[in-house]
This record gives C-alpha cells, structure tokens and sequence, in this order.
C-alpha cells in the first residue's frame, strides 16, 4: 500500500490576493480521490513531530523564534507567509509526514508527502515559503537511526534547493544534486553536490537528456539507498516563476525517470511536491497529480 502524508492544515488560509497557490493542498488528493488512483486508506495524517528531529537539523534558536513566534520582521517577510501558530503547526505536521513517509517508503517502494520539498529552509533561516526543510529533517533522522547509510536528494524544482546544500554541505553520506532555472530565485545560491543551472527557455528534449545522463552517474558513484525525490511542477512552460519551457507530459517523464532509476536499483524513495505557480490551478494539480499517477502505475 502506497502511503500518502496528507493534514487538512496543509491549506492554510492566506491574505486575498497572495501569490501561493494554497488551494491545491486541498485540491490533489480530493482528485486523486475522485479519480480512483487513490483510497482514503492511502492517506494518513501525520502527528506533531519532536522537537529533536527538528533540531537534529535546524538551529535552535532559529527553532525557538519559529515556535514562540518572535522571528524577526525582516525574516518573516524573508519566508513570504506571515507567521502564525497554524503555520508553525503545518510545517512541523509537514516535516513529520515526511520522516513517516521515508519509513514508509522503505516498506512499500514508494511514499508521498502531499506537501513539503521546503528546500529554501537552511539551518538557521527560512525563505521562498520555506519555514523548515522536510526532506533535510527526514534525512537525517534515517541517518541518526541507523535506517539508511547514504542518501541522494534529487531535486527537481525550478529554484535550487539551498537550504538543502547548506544543511549538508559537510555531510559525506548526503549527496544534494539540484537542477534549476540558472536565473531564479534564489539568486544567491548555495553549492549543491552537483548543480545544474539550466538556461532561461530550456525545453522538454534538453532537461530530459540532461536527467537521464546525470541520474544514472550520480547512483553509481554515490551508491545511496535511499533517495528523496523534490518534483516541483514550477519547470512548467506555463509557470509565472519558472522560466523553464517543459510540458506536462515531459514533466509526467521526468517523474517516470527518477522512479524507474530508484525501481532499477531498489532504491526506496520518499517525494514531496515542491512548488508550482501557473496562472491556473488546475494545471498545477494535474501536473502534481501525474507525479502520484506515474508512481501508482510502476510501484503498484
């Protein structure tokens, strides 16, 4: 049974007119549902996580201003979201959905996190809509339980994944590999163990011969076993930040690429949603959705 990490407090309420897309939290699985890909005994709602596996990852006075709520202004406005205690509570629901899921990966192949791929999150700040970075937390807490030696963090969301780099940049056992819009957001940013910065415009036929000539180099000479995957639907040619030109059906194989990789080499692996930011939603959701239906397809 494919398991899916999913709280109603995922869609937290934002002042009219702001950007983020919050609707789709809500929207996803209540497709997926409605479609038949999935069953509601797919999904389970995670728990608050302990304070220690977040700070196992995050500075704790960081922490500690997050959960008093007495982060700075000037950081706040750094995240994007004005800070509340039903945010801090989404994010750490967030975090515990993901640490579950690589367990449940581990199990069954496969898991998702609905929301999450908060990999703007370094260790002692957040930004880009990013308060704690999920799948950094979830790493290490398989490393700091003995549950995994060496893990590849596949990032494919148009942004870098900073936060991710920085949080293991002295950490052998972690391999950060990042393909993104070269002139996005962030503009200052971290060194991953492999980045590709990607031209303005790519299309469908150079990201995909770029990922298949990458992803198979990285797990032979990483050798992971276990891998998070990040697949934000921002490379979309529709998308109002990305600045990427791929379709939907070239994000679909992306997907089916990274899946068949970790099938190939029984490498369990844990995805979070990442971003997305087309004008309509409703691609958004189909694009997110196409990410559960390829693994749906090929795991079950």
């Amino acid at each position: 049974m494919i398991k899916i990490a999913y709280h109603p407090v995922y869609a937290h309420p934002l002042p009219a007119g702001h950007r983020f897309p919050m609707l789709k939290y809500e929207l996803i699985p209540a497709q997926l549902l409605h479609e038949g890909t999935i069953e509601n005994s797919n999904l389970f709602a995670p728990e608050l996580i302990e304070e220690a596996h977040i700070v196992s990852t995050h500075d704790a006075n960081y922490w500690q201003q997050l959960k008093e709520l007495t982060l700075p202004y000037q950081e706040q406005r750094r995240i994007g979201f004005p800070l509340d205690a039903q945010l801090v509570e989404r994010e750490i629901r967030i975090a515990q959905g993901t640490i579950d899921g690589a367990i449940y990966a581990q199990q069954n192949g496969v898991a998702f996190n609905v929301a999450g791929g908060t990999h703007h999150a370094g260790s002692n700040w957040g930004e880009g809509f990013c308060l704690l970075n999920d799948q950094a937390i979830a790493a290490n807490y398989l490393l700091n339980n003995d549950l995994a030696k060496r893990i590849l963090i596949v990032d494919l969301d148009v942004h870098q994944g900073n936060g991710t780099a920085q949080i293991f940049e002295k950490e052998d056992r972690v391999f950060t590999f990042s393909m993104h819009g070269d002139k996005n957001f962030p503009f200052r940013k971290e060194k991953s163990d492999l980045d590709i910065p990607l031209p303005d415009g790519t299309n469908d036929q150079d990201f995909l011969h770029v990922l298949n000539e990458k992803l198979p180099s990285i797990i032979k000479k990483h050798q992971p076993d276990f891998v998070f995957y990040l697949a934000g639907v921002d490379v979309l040619e529709s998308d109002k930040l990305g600045k990427l030109a791929l379709s939907k059906a070239a994000c679909k194989q992306r997907d089916q690429i990274v899946f068949e990789h970790c099938i190939k080499h029984s490498l369990p692996v844990q995805v979070s949603m990442g971003g997305g930011y087309s004008e309509d939603i409703k691609i958004i959701v189909d694009a997110h959705c196409n990410t559960f239906r390829t693994a749906f397809d090929l795991f079950s």
